[in-house]
């Protein structure tokens, strides 16, 4: 059975009290530079290591931040995650990360989780299926840090880091319809999605400035994003049964653009021949597909860091913080043949 060594031990050793030893592990100005010296070069003989769980106690502060996302696997989640990272273990912090895999009941789980583990703040992208945010307003309400990026609620009144979702989906549709294709469908996740009312803004503006009647037989959502095979080929079947079927898709997701590629090639339409496709993917993979896809690639691993430095100033604040503000980073075309 492992036991660490604690402060009694060394106090015992060395005949002193334990305040005496605490203040001068902590290096307290009361404590004379001769104790001190005495003290650390035991502690430091001995092996002993402060006791974050106790320190967390006595100053209210675990170091440690939860993230919840949807999925680690996908791309964009992966690149935003290592940007977490990068500042938090920087600044001393560990990050704790789960996966709701587009369930609200186990974003509520794994948030009720974290905060139980009693982390210093939250970063949360939502999942599809959350519509109710109740189980963050409390938390939030109750002074815990929270931060959202990509996929952020209105309701609560803190800092969002998000990319320009209508930006990119325009530019997206634009290449497409620039591409010489007019009947242009739309494939995105659940429609009360933060990104999916931006991105389909950004599809109907781009088909407008075109002058393309939107058609909304050409819309087809998906709540679990892609995460579920038969809802992709469920949506891309009922396109190709129009009586006028597409002959491009704008698709708004990662899991989606992927997903798609694999039900095309189930179905043996050929891309771009039989149908083309664009879609916001911040894969490397896409560059293996033949033929391979446009995409829009969005700062994941600087929305992750952004998210993060905005949350450990909101840890950190001495004051209340009430001015709140909602960042959003430019997204990139990247055009494949």
């Amino acid at each position: 059975m492992f036991e660490p060594v604690t402060i009694k031990d060394i106090a015992k050793a060395l005949g002193l009290s334990t305040s005496t030893v605490s203040r001068a592990l902590r290096d307290t100005h009361e404590i004379s530079a001769a104790t001190k010296k005495v003290v650390l070069e035991y502690a430091k003989e001995i092996g002993y290591q402060p006791n974050p769980i106790a320190l967390s106690l006595k100053e209210r502060r675990s170091k440690s931040i939860g993230v919840v996302v949807s999925e680690v696997a996908n791309s964009y989640f992966s690149q935003a995650i290592n940007g977490i990272e990068s500042i938090a273990y920087d600044r001393g912090y560990h990050v704790i990360i789960s996966q709701t895999h587009e369930s609200f009941e186990r974003e509520v789980s794994n948030v009720q989780h974290l905060a139980s583990r009693s982390v210093d703040g939250l970063l949360v992208s939502l999942s599809s299926q959350t519509t109710d945010i109740s189980h963050l307003t409390h938390l939030h309400d109750r002074g815990l840090p929270i931060v959202f990026f990509d996929r952020v609620a209105d309701e609560i009144d803190t800092h969002k880091v998000i990319a320009n979702n209508q930006q990119g989906a325009f530019d997206a549709t634009e290449h497409l319809i620039k591409s010489g294709f007019k009947r242009i469908a739309h494939l995105t996740s659940s429609s009360h999605l933060s990104i999916s009312i931006e991105r389909l803004a950004g599809y109907e503006a781009a088909l407008k400035a075109h002058n393309i009647k939107p058609n909304p037989a050409y819309v087809k959502f998906c709540p679990h994003g892609g995460m579920l095979y038969e809802e992709t080929e469920t949506a891309i079947k009922e396109l190709l049964a129009l009586p006028e079927k597409p002959d491009a898709i704008f698709v708004a997701g990662d899991r989606l653009s992927t997903g798609c590629l694999s039900v095309f090639k189930n179905l043996n339409v050929a891309v771009p021949k039989d149908m083309a496709i664009a879609g916001f993917s911040n894969s490397d993979v896409l560059d293996l597909f033949n033929p391979s896809i446009t995409s829009i690639r969005q700062p994941a691993f600087e929305i992750g860091q952004l998210a993060t430095q905005m949350l450990l100033q909101l840890i950190e604040a001495k004051y209340p913080v009430v001015e709140f503000e909602k960042k959003i980073l430019e997204t990139d075309l990247f055009i494949r043949n």
